[in-house]
């Protein structure tokens, strides 16, 4: 008797295995749990559905308020996040810039231009300031009336003259670094800033590069040139530099000189320089006008290039150029919307269109 109970219990046992622990079965019920919870007992899950509907609805409802504020960003609903939004327009130049995610704007740039006499060639310069504004806001002050000067003495005695545009670019970003070091270490001030700066003749163009700030041109093609290449400390020549000044990278979050400095060269930073591991020396490069009949140029603090590649961003702005600042505003808020944390600071130049036979000069 007890054997014949056994056998009973144990088919049941596999009748219940069989069916009940079927993934189909196990899906049915959860199901029906599911509908039986909404419709009859759990208020509570009503409320989170109801919630999540208006949410989409206040989501959609700002979307549509942005989309109709701006083509491509609505900064008037964004205003309020920005305590430092600036913004410049002027003949064939724009920049936008954000404070973005971070709690202070490091970020300066600077326009100099006399397109009626052309004593110099026009200057724009980016700096993206880490550590305090200090460094940023000196270089922006005094690297840009500084060239203007040099640059005015060279146009008038260009002939006779053994220095050149790329000759009066590094010469003139050692001496702010120089002269910033003794004014910022005074003070322990230990600000440090990138320094990008493009000099336009009638047909050069010359960019100096310190740090991660980037520039790139969209030649006649659509095609991204590089203007400028970032000084990260990964890279070979820059571990080894730093290798041999005694110094060590470290990843923390990404490579770091001394495990602080995520990039490799830069002005300012003078417990780094103090160790020999930064150095200010930048990177000069010389682009012929005629040869590449440029449609555009780009120049932006690290914060673009966090969310956009150099191809991408060509892109984005060659289709935004009717805009009333060249794409400069739409490509800043596109980054900002994709998530970028840093400062963010755009400047768009349009080039003047070059005739056929000045190509061929």
């Amino acid at each position: 008797m007890l054997g014949d109970t056994m056998t009973l219990l144990s088919l049941l046992g596999r009748i219940m295995r069989y069916f009940l622990l079927r993934p189909e079965t196990l899906f049915l019920l959860c199901i029906s749990l599911a509908l039986w919870s909404y419709f009859f007992h759990t208020d509570e899950v009503k409320t989170i559905v109801k919630s999540s509907r208006d949410a989409v609805k206040m989501v959609k409802g700002k979307v549509a308020e942005i989309m109709q504020n701006d083509k491509f960003g609505g900064l008037d609903v964004l205003d309020a996040e920005f305590s430092k939004t600036w913004e410049l327009k002027s003949n064939n130049v724009a920049v936008y810039a954000i404070q973005g995610r971070r709690e202070h704007m490091e970020d300066r740039f600077e326009v100099l231009t006399d397109l009626l006499n052309k004593s110099h060639p026009s200057i724009f310069g980016i700096f993206d300031g880490h550590g305090g504004e200090a460094a940023a806001e000196y270089v922006k002050t005094h690297l840009p009336e500084v060239l203007k000067q040099q640059l005015q003495v060279y146009e008038k005695e260009k002939e006779n003259s053994l220095l050149s545009y790329q000759s009066i670019l590094e010469q003139q970003i050692l001496n702010v670094d120089k002269q910033m070091l003794d004014k910022l270490s005074a003070s322990y001030d230990e600000a440090g800033t990138t320094c990008l700066v493009a000099l336009l003749s009638d047909k050069e163009l010359t960019v100096a590069n310190v740090g991660d700030s980037r520039g790139v041109l969209c030649d006649k093609d659509g095609n991204a040139i590089p203007l400028s290449h970032d000084h990260k400390p990964y890279q070979l020549k820059e571990r080894k530099r730093i290798k041999r000044a005694g110094g060590f990278i470290s990843f923390n979050g990404s490579w770091r000189v001394q495990g602080i400095l995520a990039m490799s060269r830069s002005l300012g930073d003078y417990p780094l320089k103090n160790l020999n591991v930064l150095i200010p020396d930048p990177d000069v490069l010389t682009f012929d006008l005629d040869k590449l009949q440029p449609e555009f140029m780009i120049l932006a603090s690290d914060g673009l290039w966090d969310a956009f590649s150099n191809e991408e961003a060509v892109r984005f702005i060659k289709e935004r150029l009717d805009e009333p600042h060249f794409g400069a505003k739409s490509i800043v808020l596109q980054s900002f919307y994709r998530g970028c944390p840093d400062n963010i600071t755009v400047m768009v130049v349009k080039f003047k269109k070059r005739s056929a036979k000045a190509a061929e000069q």
